[in-house]
């Protein structure tokens, strides 16, 4: 076959193949809409309390949203969760009585979790100190040599305290002021 020839050949099936794809795609649109359509409406009908809501919160503006939101939060003791989710929440713990909520008091005063926090360091011992910065936070050697520059700053937060006195001690041996808070 010559290359007029299969390139209208080509051309043929190509327009062949999207013609009935368009037909269908529409019709699939247009029975995903029904359908999105009934589920609502069926929902709503279902529920009229609910579809009042539903349409006065869609009238409500962007602030006047915000403000409903932060209302109920605080009426149903729903906590702020950070951007992971519910995934990065701690586990509830269940209630316990009030005679062993205060055997628990003096347990919770022992911090169990510390923030490491480079203070300052040796010039001479800056070298060791960048790469060790590097080692522990998993920064680039040019992060790390930044962050040791910016010191006095945040090294970890929420870290064991056994984790906290190692790094706490291995920066020490290498000329660095870190303080655990």
């Amino acid at each position: 076959m010559s290359l007029p020839c299969r390139y209208a050949a080509q051309c043929c099936a190509r327009q062949l193949r999207s013609a009935p794809i368009r037909a269908s795609s529409s019709l699939l649109q247009q029975q995903r809409m029904t359908r999105r359509y009934n589920s609502t409406e069926a929902a709503a009908a279902a529920n009229p309390k609910i579809s009042a809501i539903v349409d006065q919160i869609s009238q409500l503006t962007l602030l006047e949203t915000a403000d409903l939101v932060a209302s109920l939060k605080s009426r149903l003791n729903i906590p702020d969760l950070p951007v992971g989710g519910f995934a990065a929440a701690p586990a509830a713990a269940p209630a316990a009585a009030p005679a062993e909520e205060e055997e628990a008091a003096p347990a919770a005063a022992e911090k169990t979790l510390f923030t490491v926090k480079l203070q300052s360091f040796d010039a001479a011992s800056k070298p060791k100190v960048i790469k060790e910065v590097k080692n522990l936070l998993g920064l680039s050697l040019v992060d790390s040599k930044k962050f040791v520059e910016s010191a006095p700053k945040l090294m970890k937060e929420s870290v064991p305290k056994d984790e906290a006195e190692k790094i706490v001690a291995t920066m020490k041996e290498l000329g660095a002021l870190v303080v655990m808070e």
